[in-house]
């Protein structure tokens, strides 16, 4: 399985993911077409935890997502759940900036919405 990099638009975050389990996405998420976008994101997920690392980390980082970008991205979370079946554990970081409390309370949100732990990550 191969690293898969998109790099950033000014609609579109910046998104890595390795096979060594690091999944990152970045910046700002307001594409017109959602689905497409994440579509290669989705696949590569899927095909990951068909084999894991040990332990998957993943950090969001996005200063403005839109609803549909919301949707899709607490898919793809929960998708990285499944790596609990073959015994592997994951980690979700989500990095808001300080004084930032729509981004917080969205990722809060997801945590209730997934039923999972999050890390919430202040940053200046």
């Amino acid at each position: 399985m191969e690293e898969l990099r998109i790099p950033p638009t000014r609609n579109s975050p910046e998104v890595i993911l390795t096979p060594e389990g690091f999944i990152r996405i970045k910046g700002r998420s307001i594409h017109e077409n959602v689905v497409d976008f994440y579509e290669p994101v989705e696949s590569w997920i899927t095909e990951y935890i068909k084999n894991p690392a040990d332990i998957t980390c993943v950090d969001i980082n996005l200063e403005y997502f839109n609803s549909a970008s919301a949707k899709t991205i607490i898919h793809l979370l929960q998708i990285v759940t499944y790596v609990q079946l073959k015994n592997k554990k994951f980690l979700f970081n989500w990095f808001y900036e300080e004084g930032d409390e729509d981004v917080l309370e969205r990722g809060q949100y997801f945590a209730s919405i997934l039923d999972v732990p999050f890390n919430f990550i202040r940053t200046t």
